[in-house]
């Protein structure tokens, strides 16, 4: 599915979902620089991103894949 990431004023990860209508905080990530892992969004979802460079220039829309338990 299509994800768009992107950070806040404050340095806060979110995902947007638009398919869903969905943009939820990420409050978990496999790696500290968040690409090529899981991450959790605040309402339980976990997605897996695509390995990226760390440096990568937000926001950008990535495609995901939703992991369920």
């Amino acid at each position: 599915m299509k994800v768009m990431i992107r950070r806040d004023s404050e340095g806060v990860f979110s995902a947007y979902v638009a398919k869903k209508d969905l943009e939820e905080p990420i409050v978990a990530m496999d790696h500290p620089q968040l690409w090529g892992g899981c991450v959790t969004l605040a309402n339980g979802w976990r997605l897996e991103l695509p390995a990226l460079a760390a440096d990568t220039a937000l926001p950008i829309t990535v495609e995901a894949r939703r992991l369920t338990e």
